[in-house]
């Protein structure tokens, strides 16, 4: 693919288009109609995620309006008391929150801090997105997830800007009142899946996500990695394979990897015959190095970090659980690796509206392409898949604690 078609893909699909969306839709059709401008059938599988539309949001601090956001899928009405700044996650801070309202550090909470938070008797949580000394003052749209409420009662969320934050805690105030009105309801996310046949019924899967955030246009996270799949599937589509190869764009991966659970539990009866999952989740960035995450044997780690020494490719392999969709296919048994081109926040920051273009490389992508194409090949040219599907005990437990199965340490 020539480096002026690579960067049409990236303006034309230089917009947000997060989960659920109508925008989200059109990246998802524009996305198969590429698959199958390279002759490779694609198709869209539409799957449910929970959506809220907020229609009031309000924070007061000691009666004065405060910059906010409305968490979605939280629920609806007012909720009022102490402001309790808690920027540790010990039980001891935890202790406090009782009858409070509580001001986190992150923009998030996992399972297990929400669930000490609500037992601990926690009236509300405020949560904080942005940084002080951007221009912007940017408040980010986040949900409160099923997988983090369990079993738990939900309480209202809102999410502020940095700076007010730091005001209410600089200014030392007591009282905060949070309000919530939303229509809560079952939307609707895709994920497009396209096909290169081989010699067996056996598959590799290829993911990468390409939803976005609220305010970010995705191009680094990770229409990169959606871009790695088209020259993928562009280098391999007339190739002689033993396995074949799936091609799977997933949307909602940024709402807990929404859209790759959904495949996984849909093609349930064809895991088993999934050899190997390769996910690509940010590359070809100007700066940065490139990273191989094997949710699998110690081996497949280091088979590309010996690869990328035959090849002259600087990889720094591990094996781990990667935030990504991997890690779907990796619950499942399947042998998994993500890979990426990791580059520090000041050069390639995600998750916000600095997620642009110009802190990537279309040369480097190509080179990082082409990388993970070679690897490609020698899987599914394999006479025999050398990666085992048995899982060891320390990625089991691993994909236990990203998963809220157990708690870390436990």
């Amino acid at each position: 693919m020539e480096l002026k078609e690579l960067e049409r893909i990236f303006e034309d699909l230089d917009f947000v288009h997060s989960s659920g969306t109508p925008e989200e839709l059109r990246a998802a059709e524009y996305l198969k109609g590429r698959c199958e401008a390279l002759g490779v059938p694609a198709r869209l599988e539409g799957f449910p995620v929970p959506m809220g539309e907020i229609e009031e949001a309000e924070v007061l601090a000691a009666g004065v309006h405060v910059p906010c956001r409305g968490v979605a899928c939280c629920g609806s009405g007012t909720v009022e008391g102490e402001l309790y700044y808690m920027p540790g996650l010990d039980p001891v801070s935890i202790a406090g929150a009782k009858d409070r309202i509580v001001l986190l550090d992150s923009q998030g909470v996992d399972h297990f801090t929400y669930q000490d938070l609500m037992k601990a008797g926690a009236r509300g949580i405020l949560f904080q997105f942005g940084n002080l000394y951007y221009p912007d003052r940017d408040i980010e749209d986040r949900d409160l997830r099923a997988l983090v409420v369990g079993e738990e009662r939900k309480v209202l969320c809102a999410m502020i800007h940095a700076e007010s934050a730091v005001a209410l805690v600089r200014q030392g105030v007591k009282n905060v009142r949070i309000t919530v009105r939303q229509r809560e309801y079952e939307g609707r996310s895709h994920n497009v899946a396209a096909e290169i046949p081989g010699r067996r019924e056996e598959w590799i899967t290829l993911t990468a996500h390409y939803d976005t955030t609220a305010h970010s246009h995705g191009a680094y996270d990770n229409l990169s990695g959606c871009v790695g799949l088209l020259l993928i599937m562009e280098a391999l589509r007339d190739a002689e394979l033993n396995y074949g190869l799936r091609f799977v764009f997933c949307g909602s991966e940024e709402r807990g990897l929404l859209g790759s659970r959904a495949y996984v539990e849909a093609h349930g009866e064809e895991m088993e015959k999934t050899a190997l999952n390769v996910n690509l989740d940010m590359i070809g960035t100007v700066m940065g190095k490139f990273i191989a995450c094997a949710t699998a044997e110690d081996k497949l780690a280091h088979y590309l970090g010996y690869m990328g020494a035959e090849l002259g490719f600087p990889v720094e392999a591990r094996t781990g659980v990667y935030s990504s969709d991997s890690t779907s296919f990796a619950d499942k048994g399947v042998p998994a690796v993500s890979l990426a081109r990791i580059a520090g926040t000041a050069v390639a920051p995600i998750h916000c509206r600095y997620d642009r273009k110009e802190a990537l490389s279309m040369e480097q992508l190509r080179k990082d392409a082409a990388f993970i194409t070679e690897f490609t090949r020698r899987m599914a040219s394999a006479a025999l898949c050398p990666v085992s599907r048995t899982m060891p005990e320390s990625i089991k437990k691993q994909l236990d604690e990203y998963l809220y199965r157990k708690r870390k340490n436990s």
